[in-house]
């Protein structure tokens, strides 16, 4: 059974960092991409952010130049570097790996 977890959300302020984190277990992790996602309040969830297996990246235009996928393939782990933070990046933020979802870990960026 898969589980994921992400965690490194919290409380930021606007032009801060996070970084995020989404652990994977009970998968063949390195075989297949991780996703990003993010519902701020009151929208729908969007999608962000993807890694392949092979450790190509894809970023949607609103994050692009301001996050950064990496993955520890040995850590089962997922990391999700967002600098620049804005207040619109305010949500919580989800991963995904083939239908399996985590939780979410909350972001809030306000001064």
């Amino acid at each position: 059974q898969v589980r994921i977890v992400e965690s490194g959300g919290g409380l930021v302020q606007p032009g801060g960092s996070l970084r995020l984190s989404c652990a994977v277990s009970g998968s063949d992790f390195s075989l297949y991409a991780v996703h990003w996602y993010r519902q701020a309040p009151g929208k729908q969830r969007e999608f962000l952010a993807t890694i392949s297996s092979i450790d190509t990246t894809s970023y949607v235009d609103s994050v692009k130049g301001r996050f950064t996928l990496s993955r520890d393939n040995a850590k089962n782990t997922v990391y999700l570097q967002m600098n620049n933070l804005k207040p619109e990046d305010t949500a919580v933020y989800y991963c995904k790996q083939r239908a399996s979802w985590g939780q979410g870990t909350r972001v809030t960026v306000a001064s």
